[in-house]
């Protein structure tokens, strides 16, 4: 089957649905790839490079008439008109927020899957291109707000005084959230972050940052927040406004599928912040603001001398990254339903990843799908049952016995051994006590590459055990091969596991 990869039709729009890259992944998969003349202009992908990685280049009727067209969003009617019946159409559509959509293509006798409502479970995560459009986002949103700050993110100590790092506050620790933590904290700035799932502290501190808490906590049952009650947003906006007061920067990522953004800074809020501080507002639409007083696709300077961005576009102001990773998720995609590698996509209704993309199949709707609950909470752990205290005692006292009988052979070797060996003996064997408690101290994660690094110590007992074992003595020549052979053991056996480890790392050829 050939994919069509058509020009994006609407104004402003600078992505692309496929790079270059991407497009000979689908080749690979077996499937024939048409890019419209010119649509990777605006993300710097030409038509030299689509015909590189093995695309043909055509006009717009050929790519919006291929079996299967894969694009940004759902496009408009003149472009629609142009994709023929019984094809597939893979784009962003928003199925809940458009009825009138799913049943114009369901009169057209297509099969469509909408993009951006991929479940959010585990295994679909490759696929989700919401989540690789909110990164590149979270990421800009820091670039934005640090090219309208005044001052330097990081703290300095410079002959001419001492320089603060910059506050940064995010509210929403979702993956623009998450993303924005992590940008901010790499350039130096001092993050704390706030969400109404509590379970999302963790993953705050993993980045460096600060979880302020707030007296509202929600369990998700499907990966996002739900909308507050009228008394809990009226809890949460105190908080907010607080926060806001102490901060440089402000960015506001929370979003409600298919319904307007709800409010998280007031005016008040806004006219409690200092001059020089920057609110960037991630969810604003024509729909509604986390800001109060966003204006929509604008930027600008309020009379308190906050700068509030508003702009929606924030993945397109990165063409070039955002039309790869949207590329790589519609790749992921086809590799789950083109197993056989043979240019035949299966969309299986039984697949819970599949179906939740699904609007219509063969011009039957198929929306809403069934509900996938997904929950970001740790699964809280019954204690375990208490032991009768015979059972605990009996293997504490079995480790004792072990213990006493290994220092009297301690004593035993040292008191029996010749005069000059005495000293040997006795700092080997305050070696093996200090050894024992080091390493069983030394936490679990770490145990891999500390098994990396005695293999120093291993190749020191294979250099003594090779100087040995020429003795006359057969007992020194047989422990001598003896130490040799377990030694080796360790030694290949750590490489093989640093050169594992190590692979863990490498990026794939794919």
């Amino acid at each position: 089957m050939r994919i069509g990869i058509p020009k994006e039709p609407f104004e402003g729009q600078t992505l692309v649905a496929a790079s270059p890259d991407t497009v000979a992944k689908l080749i690979k998969l077996g499937y024939g790839v048409v890019v419209e003349r010119g649509a990777g202009a605006r993300a710097d992908y030409f038509d030299d490079q689509y015909l590189a990685a093995g695309a043909g280049i055509v006009e717009k009727e050929e790519a919006w008439g291929c079996d299967i067209v894969t694009c940004l969003d759902t496009p408009p009617a003149e472009e629609l008109s142009l994709i023929k019946e019984g094809a597939v159409l893979l784009a962003r559509m928003n199925p809940g927020a458009n009825p009138e959509l799913v049943g114009r293509l369901a009169a057209m006798n297509v099969t469509a899957l909408a993009l951006d409502m991929v479940p959010r479970i585990s295994r679909a995560q490759a696929l989700d291109v919401r989540s690789s459009m909110m990164n590149v986002a979270g990421n800009r949103a820091v670039i934005e707000a640090a090219n309208r700050f005044g001052r330097l993110f990081a703290g300095q100590v410079t002959a001419a005084g001492k320089v603060p790092p910059a506050k940064v506050y995010v509210i929403g620790v979702g993956v623009a959230g998450l993303a924005a933590i992590g940008a901010a904290g790499s350039m130096g700035a001092e993050v704390s972050a706030t969400d109404v799932r509590p379970e999302v502290a963790d993953q705050v501190e993993s980045l460096g940052g600060t979880f302020v808490e707030i007296p509202v906590k929600q369990e998700s049952s499907d990966g996002y927040a739900k909308e507050l009650a009228d008394e809990q947003q009226k809890a949460v906006l105190k908080v907010y406004e607080e926060q806001a007061a102490k901060s440089d920067i402000v960015i506001t990522t929370a979003q409600v599928p298919g319904r307007p953004a709800p409010l998280l800074l007031t005016a008040q809020a806004v006219a409690g912040m200092r001059p020089g501080s920057v609110i960037v507002d991630m969810g604003a639409s024509e729909l509604g603001s986390n800001c109060e007083l966003t204006r929509p696709g604008e930027a600008y300077t309020t009379e308190n001398g906050v700068t509030i961005i508003g702009y929606g576009d924030l993945p397109s102001r990165l063409p070039g990254q955002s039309s790869q990773l949207f590329g790589q998720n519609v790749v992921n995609l086809f590799k789950l339903v083109t197993s056989k590698k043979d240019g035949e996509p299966v969309w299986d209704v039984q697949d819970e990843v599949v179906r939740g993309m699904m609007v219509t199949v063969e011009g039957n709707v198929m929306w809403p799908p069934p509900p996938v609950k997904v929950s970001a909470a740790p699964l809280v752990q019954a204690p375990p049952a208490e032991e009768p205290r015979e059972a605990v005692e009996a293997p504490a006292r079995k480790r004792w016995w072990w213990k006493i009988a290994l220092g009297v052979l301690g004593v035993a070797l040292v008191v029996t051994a010749p005069s000059e060996m005495a000293g040997h003996f006795i700092v080997f064997e305050l070696a093996v006590v200090v050894g024992f408690y080091v390493i069983t101290s030394v936490t679990h994660t770490l145990h891999t590459p500390l098994m990396s690094v005695t293999n120093a110590i291993s190749g020191i007992i294979v250099v003594g055990a090779i100087l040995l074992i020429g003795s006359s003595n057969p007992l020194v020549a047989a422990l001598s091969f003896i130490a040799m052979v377990i030694a080796s053991i360790n030694v290949f056996g750590g490489f093989l596991i640093t050169n594992r480890m190590l692979k863990m790392f490498e990026r794939s050829s794919e």
